[in-house]
Formats: C-alpha cells, structure tokens, sequence
C-alpha cells in the first residue's frame, strides 16, 4: 500500500523537478518493498492471497508512474517508456484473460475481482525478473542524473538500451513460454 501512496508522490516530485527529494522518496519506496518481501519470506503467517495480488500491483503502478513522470521531465524517451507500458498493458491483459479462464462458473463480477479467490499464479520468468531489475535500475539512474549532473552521458543512453532489449525480451519470453508461467492454484 506504501508504494501505491508513494507511487503519486514521485510523479508529482518528477514533473515539479524536485529530484532531491524524489529520489529519497524512491529509495523510501523500495525499502518498502524489500521490507514487504522480507516479512512476507519470513514470516508464513503474514502471506495472503490480497497481498501476494496487491505487490505486483503496486509495482507495475510505481513503475508505469516513474516512466511516465521521467518521460515528461525529457529524462528517459518516450519510445521507450511506451515499449514499457505497453508490455505491462499486454501482460495485465494476459493475467485478466487466465483469470476468466481458471474461474469456474458462475464467474460474477464478485468473484471475478475477489483477490483473495486465487486461481492461478503467474511465475516470472528469468528474463522478467532481470527486467525489473533493469527497469529500476534506469529508475534510480534517471532520477540521480539531473541531481548529479549526468543527464546526457553515454552510460545513461546505453542503459536505455539494454532496457529495451530487457523489456522485449521479457515480452517475448512470457508468449514463447506462456502456459509454463501459469500455475492453476484452484478451479472451483
């Protein structure tokens, strides 16, 4: 939940151009997450169907916000922030199309959206994780530049780079091995 509160916060930081504060903000934001993950392998009695539903939520959320808001500020290309939405857009269209699909009948709306209901799980592949950890990376490195004055360097473009080929190869990897990453958990 901090991360989707925080997620609006650092768009708003980004396009004002306060990048001090934004970038403590998204270090706040990701020892959340690191923090959520840690209770969550750590302590059995603190998973639950709404959480493991809400993490890769919020992190599409906190992840489609920052590229959006680094796009309007000219730091990161506005190909590459859509090559990025649009593969989050395709993967959350392939998780609602699985979800109808190991829902058994009657599939009502109630039912349908009950995040505590699990039906199936979606396994990242290697590929995706490395991608997350890409894409946060250009975060970080996005946000740090105008802070450090590293705006145009060849690093930061050949980040964008190895973040594109990160984002089509995780695209691609989730349709080339597609029903492998989907676990059915129940089909009542």
């Amino acid at each position: 939940m901090a991360r989707m509160g925080l997620a609006p916060v650092l768009g708003y930081l980004i396009v004002e151009e306060n990048f001090n504060v934004a970038l403590g903000v998204f270090v706040l934001a990701g020892v959340t997450d690191l923090l959520d993950g840690f209770i969550a392998r750590n302590w059995a009695n603190q998973k639950s169907a709404l959480g493991s539903a809400l993490d890769p939520l919020a992190d599409k959320i906190l992840i489609s916000v920052l590229y959006v808001s680094l796009t309007c500020a000219n730091l990161i290309p506005v190909s590459l922030t859509s090559m990025i939405i649009l593969r989050d857009v395709a993967l959350i269209a392939a998780v609602f199309y699985v979800r109808y699909k190991t829902l058994s009948p009657p599939r009502t709306l109630s039912r349908y959206f009950n995040p505590c209901y699990a039906t199936a799980q979606l396994k990242p592949t290697f590929i995706s994780k490395m991608n997350t950890a890409v894409q946060l990376v250009l975060v970080a490195a996005s946000l740090a530049a105008p802070v450090f004055d590293y705006v145009d360097s060849i690093y930061l473009q050949t980040l964008w780079c190895i973040t594109a080929f990160t984002t089509v190869t995780s695209a691609y990897s989730y349709y080339h091995y597609g029903r492998k990453t989907v676990q059915v958990i129940n089909n009542k």
